[in-house]
């Protein structure tokens, strides 16, 4: 389809959500004792002034593990553990890789399970992108791999950098890995997804020869749908996979960095191989940077950075220059059959308020640099979501302090609020 048809076939997805909100940055005086525990957050990381960009992982023993920089989308990789669900961060990892000091990205973190009975691995990966800061930037992305449930790791190993006869300048990688499926059944090969600064995205396939990581040629994977993708500037994609994860179908969740449009959905029955024509997301999954899990009743947790793009709101609640606006740090409660057949979903939540330099008080319009959420699901069905942004701590001028924080989750007490 031509940009023109289908501009003028979706209308760029902008409107407002229908669905209800449910704030859970100001707790009413009412709260039974019982769910005051939504409306609280556990400090990951404040140590620096300024931290972002978390991602986690759950480990065997029921420890969380977050992972982020030292910085805005870079800097050395710092850790944190919480070994009792997310309530409290008390330690992290002993004797971090030396080349983790040098990373010049966000961290992202994935669990590697085996068909043939290997051992779990859990896999770290970091970007170069070029920041434009004097440096450069010697392109490809590092990885690390654990197999001691993040004990120990492996230092730095580089992939597809200038030194290389294939070089790729990443963006966000990887900001998603899915495990494939032959013949209806999972191998040990991952789909990993990243953007560059042009914004063409690309796959790569990780597999392992002999004990040891390989990674495919990265190649584009969205050529047939160039135009949208170059036009809504597609980036930092989710990939969700049907039936709990267990299915045959892969959704594609994309950001819009433009920001004249609203997220991307795209699917696919091949395993990747093609996508189908993207379509706008429902302004109530509109946004940046999303993470989904499924959760054990089959509904999707999906974190993002809010972007509301609807005319009349946001000149109500926005008196900047943009012609958008954040609500900040949501999550959107939905089924994978909402996200097929363009449905809203069942709610929103605003987890928390990211302030903006004037504001004292939570209101709906937030702070826009958060998102890039780590999110995992315990045994008990409890969600614990990490996030960064400003909540509430101030430097001695005066401005916020951006730092990491969690939040316990458990959908079946969201919704009694819902009701």
């Amino acid at each position: 389809m031509c940009l023109k048809i289908f501009e003028k076939k979706y209308r760029n997805g902008a409107g407002d959500y229908t669905i209800p909100l449910v704030r859970l940055d100001v707790m009413p005086e009412n709260t039974p004792e019982e769910l005051r525990y939504l409306y609280e957050f556990s400090v990951v990381d404040n140590g620096l002034d300024y931290l972002g960009h978390p991602d986690a992982i759950l480990l065997k023993d029921g420890s969380i593990l977050d992972v982020y920089p030292s910085g805005h989308g870079k800097g050395a990789i710092r850790s944190s553990i919480s070994r009792d669900g997310g309530i409290t961060y008390d330690s992290q990892i002993e004797n971090m890789p030396k080349s983790w000091e040098t990373s010049r990205e966000t961290p992202t973190v994935y669990r590697l399970e085996f068909a043939d009975g290997t051992p779990d691995k859990i896999l770290l990966i970091s970007g170069n992108p070029n920041w434009h800061d004097g440096k450069g930037t010697i392109g490809g992305f590092n990885f690390s791999l654990s197999d001691d449930e993040g004990k120990t790791w492996s230092e730095f190993e580089l992939c597809f950098s200038k030194k290389d006869d294939f070089t790729v300048i990443p963006v966000v990688s990887m900001a998603s890995l899915t495990r494939l499926k032959e013949n209806g059944k999972f191998v040990d090969k991952w789909m990993a997804f990243f953007h560059e600064s042009d914004f063409v995205n690309y796959k790569t396939i990780l597999s392992f020869e002999n004990g040891k990581p390989v990674w495919s040629k990265p190649e584009p994977y969205f050529a047939e749908h160039r135009a949208m993708e170059k036009k809504a500037n597609m980036c930092e994609v989710e990939v969700v996979r049907s039936d709990c994860g267990k299915g045959d179908e892969l959704c594609l969740i994309a950001r819009s960095n433009n920001k004249n449009y609203n997220s991307l959905l795209s699917f696919s029955s091949d395993e990747g191989k093609t996508w189908s024509e993207p379509v706008f997301a429902p302004s109530a999954l509109n946004g940046e940077r999303h993470k989904a899990d499924y959760t054990k009743d089959g509904r999707l947790f999906i974190t993002f950075r809010s972007i509301e793009r609807d005319k009349e709101k946001t000149e109500k609640n926005y008196k900047g220059k943009n012609n958008w606006f954040s609500e900040g740090w949501i999550a959107w409660v939905g089924t994978y059959d909402d996200l097929k057949n363009g449905r809203e979903g069942q709610y929103r939540i605003k987890l928390a308020h990211t302030y903006l330099a004037d504001q004292k008080e939570p209101v709906l319009s937030a702070n826009a640099d958060t998102g890039y959420c780590g999110n995992v699901v315990l045994d008990d069905d409890t969600v614990v979501t990490s996030t960064y942004g400003c909540f509430g701590e101030k430097l001695s001028d005066g401005k916020y302090k951006t730092y990491v924080v969690s939040k316990r989750i458990k959908l079946s007490d969201v919704d009694k609020l819902v009701k």
